[in-house]
C-alpha cells in the first residue's frame, strides 16, 4: 500500500488534503538544516500539514540530511531537487508541489518557534487570505536579538481598505500564511535570482486578498549570520532594489489603483529603497555609486516625499538619515552608521 506522499507524486487520488504546506528552499545550509526541519516536527495532528523541501542544487551535505529526514518521516516530508536557480525559483518549485490550502515559506537557515505550527493551524479557520505574524531575530548562538511586529495596528481581521498601512508591513514572504489560491489565480510568482524578491511579490498579492488577519505571536525565528544576503559585500546586487520596488509600483499603476495607495507606496519605497538599501551600501562602501542610483530612482518617483504623512510621522532618526542621504553627505552618514553598528554589537 503506497503512502499518501507517493500517491501524490505518481498522480493517484485518495489522500487527505493538508491544511498547510510548509515550503523550505534548501541551498548549502548543512549547519542549519536539521534545526530548521526539527522546528517543523510539531505535535499538530497527522495529515494537517506537509513539508516540501526543495533542494536548490546544494553541493554540501544538505541533500543527505534531507534524505535522512524524508526516510524517517515519509508521510510528512517530500523532497524535490532542482538545478540551482535561486531562492525565488525554489519557492516557485515548492508552490508547484504544494497541496495545502495555505502555504508557509520557511528559509532553511531559519526556524519556527516551539509549538508554532500547532498554533498556526487553528488560526487558518477564520478563512482570511493572508495572515501576518511576528518574528524574532536570533544569533548563531541562539541569542535573541530583537522582535519585529508582523503588521501595523492591533490583532484582528480586516481588509486593505480598512487598514491601508498594512502595505508598510515587512514584505517578507516568511512571516505570513498565504492562501495558495492567491498564487494560482493571479499567476504571481517570486522572480528568479533577484534580491528583494519578497518586495517584488508581496505587495502585488495584497491587492488580491479579500481579508487579512494579524496574529501577534512570535512564530518565526530569523537567523542573523555573517554569510546572509543582508551582510554580504556584494554591493552591486543592491541595484536589484530598483527592479523589486519598480515592479510592485508598476503593478499598482497597471491596475489603476496607484493613486489610491500612493501614500503607502511612497513610504514603502522610502523605507526600503532610500533608507534601508542606501544605508546598507554606505556602511559597506561610502563611495559606492550604487547610492546615486538608489537616490535618483527614488526622487524621480517621489520628489515630494517629505510631505508624505507617513514620513512626517516617522522616527526622527529616519528623517535625519534621509536628509543626509538626499544631501549626499556620505562621510557623515558612514560615521553615523558605523556608530550604530557598534552600539548594536555591544547590545548583543
Amino acid at each position: 500500500m503506497l503512502n499518501c506522499v507517493h500517491q501524490v507524486l505518481i498522480g493517484l487520488e485518495g489522500c487527505a488534503v493538508p491544511k498547510l504546506s510548509v515550503i523550505i528552499p534548501v541551498y548549502n545550509v548543512e549547519n542549519f538544516l536539521s534545526a530548521c526541519l526539527d522546528s517543523c516536527l510539531d505535535a499538530a495532528p497527522a495529515g494537517e500539514y506537509e513539508i516540501i523541501a526543495v533542494n536548490d542544487g546544494s553541493t554540501d551535505g544538505s541533500p543527505l540530511i534531507l534524505a535522512d529526514y524524508a526516510a524517517r518521516y515519509p508521510e510528512l516530508i517530500r523532497t524535490v531537487t532542482t538545478p540551482n536557480g535561486g531562492l525565488g525559483h525554489a519557492r516557485n518549485t515548492g508552490l508547484g508541489q504544494a497541496r495545502g490550502e495555505y502555504v508557509l515559506f520557511l528559509d532553511s537557515d531559519d526556524s519556527l518557534s516551539p509549538g508554532a505550527l500547532g498554533e498556526m493551524l487553528p488560526a487558518l479557520e477564520g478563512g482570511e487570505d493572508i495572515i501576518f505574524f511576528d518574528f524574532v531575530t536570533v544569533s548563531e548562538r541562539g541569542e535573541r536579538l530583537g522582535k519585529t511586529s508582523g503588521c501595523p495596528g492591533g490583532e484582528g481581521s480586516f481588509t486593505l481598505e480598512e487598514r491601508p498601512e498594512l502595505i508598510l508591513a515587512p514584505p517578507n514572504a516568511w512571516n505570513k500564511l498565504w492562501r495558495r489560491e492567491l498564487f494560482e489565480t493571479t499567476g504571481i510568482r517570486f522572480p528568479d535570482r533577484l534580491w528583494y524578491e519578497d518586495l517584488a511579490s508581496s505587495p502585488k498579492l495584497y491587492l488580491h486578498a479579500r481579508r487579512f488577519r494579524y496574529v501577534a505571536r512570535e512564530w518565526y525565528r530569523y537567523l542573523v549570520r555573517g554569510g546572509s544576503i543582508i551582510n554580504s559585500g556584494k554591493i552591486e546586487r543592491n541595484r536589484d532594489m530598483l527592479a523589486a520596488i519598480g515592479t510592485s509600483l508598476d503593478y499598482y499603476r497597471e491596475r489603476g489603483v496607484y493613486e489610491r495607495w500612493e501614500k503607502e507606496l511612497c513610504y514603502l519605497s522610502f523605507y526600503h529603497e532610500l533608507l534601508t538599501s542606501t544605508t546598507r551600501v554606505n556602511l559597506l562602501d561610502p563611495k559606492s555609486p550604487v547610492q546615486d542610483a538608489l537616490l535618483e530612482d527614488f526622487l524621480r518617483r517621489f520628489p515630494d516625499f517629505r510631505s508624505n504623512p507617513y514620513f512626517r510621522a516617522a522616527p526622527a532618526k529616519y528623517r535625519f538619515l534621509a536628509e543626509l542621504i538626499v544631501a549626499k553627505r556620505r562621510k557623515t552618514l558612514h560615521l553615523v552608521m558605523r556608530a550604530n553598528e557598534l552600539i548594536k554589537r555591544k547590545k548583543r
